[in-house]
């Protein structure tokens, strides 16, 4: 597997299994330990502008899945799709998670089908460790980073013997349990388990439009893990299925006694593996040569109403790497991959096999100066040949300046039913023009990281800024017709510009405190009109504060967002005359904390989310008749439901 080698401070440490462990770089690295602060920012090492998210900082919130992993997170936002169906979306640099690479023990993972719930099917206490990479990304991993690039590890069965459990309940009534542990076995084998089950059967009304507030969800995964290690050769290989479902739409009297209530239901079911195989040729000069197979299938049977989609997804993905430091300055990496994506929709059926190449080449001095330059050359069955160039430089004249650049570019197909299914719960009509390109950017990033002295401790502070232009994209237009949803070619420019600085000062013993801002500039051509991409939020503001006195028994944590306005689609125009929506919506805040009791061998803890209580007013506009072309519930812009308070306890037996 590969990792993207990440700065640390000291305070906590954790470790970090290191039987394949690499940088970004290509190094192989024969031990790792990660030793971080709490809010875990400095980047003043590793060739990419990375943040990584521990174990530890998982534990700072709930983090019942990966989709609340972020909570903590500057670069990263979470945000409901639509308000009927739970699906949520990433957004980074500005843009749609669409635009970012999920990988999954650096695979890539969660594409098409499996977009719109994939930040659901990662149980936070499955994971180890989060590496967010933003820009350019290696080459290794294919060509789909456009924005940057997501990787989630797992907990290893190779690792010293663990067990642990976790259970979650809030306010809403969700019920959450996760089992999990590993076994050494004869022969130099090792396996491990994970299970996950979570419920929400209670159907939420607080705003009284008749329609649930989040729908019910009943969701089971298991995954088995298996490895074999010896000096000259490593394998794993991993299990996983899983299945969930989905029921929302009008509840009480709205539907009863109506012969028609509008319901929706939506049943994913999804099947993963995958084997890595990796011979050590020469461990001096970190020679080796891997091989990694893995495949998925998922099936998806949804009724939104009157509308049913129905849609089965089969992939495989194989990559063949070598890689070799020829001395302390030059190393390189090459390979070839395949990749295989088979679409049926009933509607329409793709099918694409993409073949590439790669070369990827580092020239590093000491750690002050490491330039890295990558080439992929893919052809798809349907798009033909194109090469992806990619280039990553870091310069480091001291120990309180490191600075940081990347230009790349990215491609990747556009899935539009699959990755935006949940437009049907709408009385919109969806339109898909056809021939639509395969997808074309360039991004473009600088950063600066700085640990400045102040006092007897450092300040950390990070700047950077993000630049991402597009040459080809698919565009969804919501503005051309308030009663229609179109899926076009871009005419015109689409770019998003994207500032941020953020800072991090340990106050005092125990006690770290970071601050960030963020601004953004999206815009795109609409019919022929540069806009502001609408429902993006302009800035956002994060204040995070953790506190764990004394010998760490008690741990406190505290997030505050201010997350600024944007605005709104074109509107229709109401009976009486009035716009639909507003042109813009306004800033709204969110404040999230969580106090932690450790003792030996458990935990508890306790929380609120969005304990500010801000919702958005009236998110599905014309409720009460669905089934007209007025019924949209996809104009969601804030928080869908008020403060949510919970309680867990986790059970941890570390060396069993």
């Amino acid at each position: 597997m590969c990792f993207s080698a990440v700065s640390v401070c000291a305070q906590v440490t954790e470790s970090v299994d290191s039987s394949n462990v690499r940088t970004l770089d290509g190094k192989r690295l024969s031990e790792v330990t990660v030793s971080a602060h709490k809010s875990n920012r400095a980047k003043t090492s590793g060739l990419s502008n990375t943040d990584f998210i521990s174990s530890k900082e998982l534990l700072r919130a709930a983090c019942c899945n990966l989709g609340e992993s972020f909570t903590t997170n500057p670069s990263v936002d979470v945000n409901y799709t639509d308000a009927a169906t739970g699906a949520q979306q990433i957004r980074l640099l500005g843009l749609s998670g669409t635009y970012v690479q999920m990988l999954t023990e650096n695979i890539p993972n969660y594409r098409g089908l499996a977009a719109p719930f994939s930040l659901s099917y990662i149980p936070g206490p499955w994971m180890q460790s989060i590496q967010v990479s933003k820009g350019a990304s290696s080459v290794k991993n294919g060509y789909e980073s456009i924005t940057g690039q997501i990787n989630v590890e797992f907990k290893k069965p190779q690792a010293t013997p663990w067990a642990d459990a976790n259970l979650y309940y809030n306010s809403k009534g969700k019920l959450e349990a996760n089992l999990g542990a590993n076994l050494k076995l004869p022969d130099k084998w090792s396996t491990a388990l994970l299970g996950h089950y979570e419920i929400l059967d209670k159907a939420h009304d607080d705003n009284g439009d008749g329609f649930v507030d989040m729908p019910k969800v009943r969701q089971g995964s298991l995954q088995s893990r298996w490895a074999w290690l010896s000096d000259n050769y490593i394998f794993q290989a991993s299990l996983k299925g899983l299945k969930e479902r989905r029921e929302g739409g009008q509840i009480g009297h709205h539907a009863v006694g109506n012969t028609h209530p509008y319901l929706i239901d939506i049943t994913n079911e999804r099947y993963e593996a995958f084997a890595k195989n990796a011979l050590i040729l020469d461990a001096e000069h970190a020679a080796n040569i891997a091989l990694i197979l893995s495949g998925s299938l998922h099936h998806e049977n949804s009724t939104y109403g009157h509308q049913q989609y129905i849609a089965d997804q089969r992939n495989g993905y194989a990559s063949l790497m070598f890689e070799s430091d020829f001395d302390e300055h030059h190393s390189i990496s090459t390979g070839v991959s395949l990749n295989h994506d088979y679409l049926d929709e009933q509607i329409r059926k793709i099918d694409e096999t993409t073949p590439g190449v790669y070369a990827q080449y580092t020239y590093k001095i000491g750690e002050k100066f490491t330039l890295m330059g990558g080439l992929r050359w893919d052809y798809s069955s349907i798009y033909g040949g194109f090469v992806t160039p990619r280039m990553h430089i870091k310069y480091s004249p001291n120990d309180v300046v490191t600075l940081r650049g990347s230009v790349g570019k990215g491609y990747r197909k556009s899935h539009v039913l699959a990755e935006n299914n949940y437009l049907l719960a709408s009385g919109r009509l969806i339109y898909i023009d056809g021939g639509l390109d395969q997808e074309e950017a360039w991004n473009y990033g600088i950063s600066a990281a700085l640990s400045i002295p102040v006092g007897e401790k450092k300040l950390d502070v990070n700047a950077e800024y993000y630049y991402t232009n597009f040459l080809h994209q698919t565009v969804m237009d919501l503005d051309s017709d308030p009663h229609v949803v179109y899926f076009r070619n871009l005419d015109g420019k689409s770019y998003s510009h994207t500032y941020q600085i953020e800072a991090t000062y340990p106050f005092f013993e125990g006690f770290t405190l970071t601050a960030t801002y963020r601004r953004t500039d999206v815009k795109c051509t609409y019919d022929g009109v540069l806009m502001e991409k609408p429902l993006t939020n302009k800035y956002k503001a994060l204040f995070t504060a953790s506190y764990a006195p004394g010998m760490g028994k008690w741990q406190f944590d505290v997030t505050l967002q201010l997350n600024g306005g944007g605005r709104m689609p074109t509107a229709y125009t109401t009976s009486d005359g009035l716009p639909s929506w507003d042109d813009r919506y306004s800033g709204y805040e969110q404040l999230s904390a969580q106090v932690t009791r450790f003792f030996r061998h458990w935990s508890i803890y306790a929380g609120g989310e969005n304990i500010t209580g801000f919702k958005q007013k009236n998110p599905i506009i014309n409720a009460t008749n669905p089934w007209s072309a007025n019924f949209d519930s996809t104009m969601i812009w804030g928080p869908l439901h008020g403060a949510v308070y919970y309680i867990g306890v986790r059970l941890n037996w570390n060396k069993i």
